[in-house]
């Protein structure tokens, strides 16, 4: 942020001379290059955060993670930065985030996981072979538009499930879940993917979210098989240490994980929607504010 500043001041000195100095008969005046400095501004914020690599206990001691191959992880501190300050959404904790290898916060292009974990109790996965995905969409979609009158009522724009942007897949050997939403938010035209992954533990649920458009989708399929494969619950957390009788059973399994039902019911879908359309918009947001800061903005949108 220094590097920002330093820059920013370089700027309005340059700006204070050029104004103090006489007019000079046949000079060009300078070209700023906007573009150039714009990429320096995202720069200088990307290489401003610690990024880790290799094994990473995750906070509360609840699982582990060893970083897949071409990404980078931020741990929970630098995440609640990312997501409440530069991506401007509501303040709420997490285990931290993943980014490809390639890409910060601010790069063009990006998305990233936010990981959480949710100590809803174990999650029996009986129901997981007889839910027929396409009519549970149904029953969802109607839900949602059952739920915009008060999204409404409460400042949120109105959610639109439009379907699957990859149908939920459970596999039963591993405990780990996974599918894709499409959604338009109020009147938009514009589709947002909410991807969802959760690793079933004892206890609770592991969930890693990816914040992304849907032209990323192939991108974060393909990133799914190395991912799971390299996270897990500790020693003594897994699935199958749960134990009858001392162990808290969640309220709902597989088919209500995916519908999000009870989420629903004490208002946290309503939050988690509005939350992920904050968040995507804010991938370009975080860039305007950059051209806002150096005053170019308003010009490149001419």
């Amino acid at each position: 942020m220094k590097k920002l500043l330093l820059l920013l001041g370089s700027c309005i000195t340059l700006s204070f001379n050029a104004q103090a100095a006489p007019p000079k008969p046949k000079t060009t005046p300078a070209v700023v290059d906007s573009a150039a400095i714009y990429q320096a501004a995202a720069d200088s914020i990307n290489n401003s955060f610690h990024y880790q690599q290799g094994h990473v206990l995750l906070p509360g001691g609840v699982g582990e993670l060893t970083v897949p191959k071409g990404f980078r992880y931020l741990d929970s501190a630098q995440a609640a930065y990312v997501m409440h300050k530069l991506w401007h959404n509501p303040p709420q904790e997490s285990l931290g985030m993943l980014f490809p290898l390639d890409r910060g916060p601010v790069s063009d292009n990006n998305w990233a996981y936010l990981i959480q974990f949710d100590p809803m109790g174990h999650v029996k996965d009986d129901d997981a072979d007889d839910i027929k995905y396409d009519d549970l969409l149904e029953e969802m979609q109607q839900d949602t538009e059952n739920e915009n009158p008060d999204r409404l009522k409460d400042g949120y724009d109105a959610v639109h499930l439009i379907g699957w942007g990859a149908p939920p897949f459970y596999d039963k050997n591993q405990h780990t879940l996974h599918w894709a939403k499409l959604l338009r938010f109020g009147d938009g035209l514009d589709e947002t993917l909410n991807y969802n992954v959760r690793i079933l533990g004892r206890k609770g649920v592991l969930i890693f979210n990816a914040i992304a458009v849907p032209k990323q989708l192939p991108e974060i399929k393909a990133s799914i098989p190395g991912l799971l494969a390299n996270v897990s619950f500790v020693k003594g957390q897994q699935y199958n240490d749960f134990s009858a009788g001392i162990d808290e059973v969640a309220a709902y399994g597989i088919g209500g994980l995916v519908a999000g039902k009870v989420l629903a019911k004490v208002g946290f879908f309503a939050i988690i929607l509005k939350f992920w359309k904050v968040a995507i918009l804010a991938l370009g947001g975080a860039w305007a504010a950059i051209k806002r800061f150096f005053g170019f903005g308003a010009k490149e949108a001419e």
